[in-house]
């Protein structure tokens, strides 16, 4: 679904706060085109706030975000939609009161070609037969897994090459989850889509992703092949909760 694969990101020394509060401290990653990069940790350790402030919900107090090596750090949402970086936020942000067809819809409206906003839709559906049999009920009808489909697949219909995804597997059942999971591992297998996965599901996100990194308090505190960071039981313990 993306055009003409993925993106790199590459992410330097990006510090944001809140007010006072200090929510990232120095980050750096590098996520190469075409793979998955999980980022993990326990709540607070400023996940959530990586990836609004790489999508620019959140402008950075210092630091560089180079997408295919150009800076985006503090641009505008739309701005870095229209680069090809989309963001699915955590809490499956859908819009309730709207068909599931007019959520989908809204994820194409800035593109020009009308054309391939109806192949971008269709191919939507083709990849989430249940929101296909439910395009025209309310989203507020839908179960939880349900909208997390409906949220991705918002953002796949904007065509993107990086993929910010947020917190995917909240709230929902581990068959749902292993399911979701696995459709983000063959887009990216697929497309070349790249993906930044934020996960507190560490051993779920850990068995798609080609790299993790741990954060805690802002800071990265581990990087690493995903089966070196599964197998370190001190990390595990302290960080990664299972």
């Amino acid at each position: 679904m993306p055009d003409a694969g993925g993106m790199s990101l590459e992410v330097k020394d990006l510090v944001t706060s809140y007010g006072a509060i200090k929510a990232l401290r120095g980050v750096s990653l590098n996520v190469p085109a075409g793979s998955i990069t999980a980022v993990l940790g326990a709540n607070g350790a400023g996940k959530s706030s990586l990836l609004r402030t790489l999508s620019g919900l959140v402008r950075p107090r210092s630091g560089s975000v180079l997408l295919d090596g150009k800076e985006i750090a503090g641009r505008a949402p739309e701005d870095v939609v229209q680069m090809g970086m989309s963001h699915v936020p955590e809490g499956r942000g859908v819009i309730a009161e709207l068909t599931v067809d007019d959520n989908l819809r809204l994820g194409g409206l800035w593109r020009k070609d009308k054309a391939d906003r109806g192949r971008a839709l269709e191919e939507a559906y083709a990849l989430f037969p249940p929101l296909d049999q439910r395009r025209k009920r309310l989203a507020m009808t839908l179960s939880g897994g349900e909208r997390q489909m409906l949220a991705l697949g918002r953002a796949l219909v904007a065509r993107p090459r990086v993929l910010l995804l947020d917190e995917p597997s909240l709230g929902l059942a581990p068959r749902i989850t292993s399911q979701i999971m696995a459709l983000v591992r063959r887009l990216c297998d697929e497309t070349g889509l790249t993906v930044l996965l934020v996960e507190q599901n560490a051993r779920s996100a850990l068995s798609v992703a080609d790299h993790g990194v741990v954060l805690n308090l802002g800071t990265v505190v581990a990087s690493d092949d995903p089966a070196k960071l599964a197998a370190d039981d001190n990390l595990r313990h302290a960080y990664l909760g299972f």
